[in-house]
C-alpha cells in the first residue's frame, strides 16, 4: 500500500529543505566566499584574464562551499527548523 504525500515523516526524521531553501543556503555560502576571494587574489591576479581569475577562484570556492560552509549552514537551518517546531 502506498503512503500519501501529505503524511508526515516518522518521528525523529526530517524532511530535507525545499529547493528554494537549498538555493538560498547555497547562495549564502557562495557569495561571501567569492567576494572575499576576489579581494584575496587581486594583488597577484589583477592583470589576469577574467576567465583565468574565475577558474582559480572556483577551484578554491567550490570545495570550501561544498565541504565546509554549506553543511554548516544546513545544520544551522535544521536547528532553526527544530527550534520553531518545539
Amino acid at each position: 500500500m502506498t503512503q500519501s504525500i501529505s503524511q508526515q515523516a516518522p518521528a525523529g526524521t526530517q524532511r530535507p529543505p525545499s529547493v528554494h531553501a537549498r538555493a538560498l543556503i547555497t547562495w549564502l555560502a557562495i557569495f561571501p566566499l567569492v567576494t572575499i576571494g576576489f579581494y584575496v587574489i587581486e594583488p597577484f591576479a589583477g592583470d589576469w584574464n577574467p576567465i583565468a581569475r574565475a577558474f582559480v577562484l572556483s577551484i578554491v570556492v567550490v570545495p570550501l562551499a561544498v565541504y565546509l560552509v554549506v553543511p554548516q549552514l544546513m545544520r544551522a537551518y535544521q536547528a532553526i527548523r527544530r527550534h520553531r517546531r518545539s
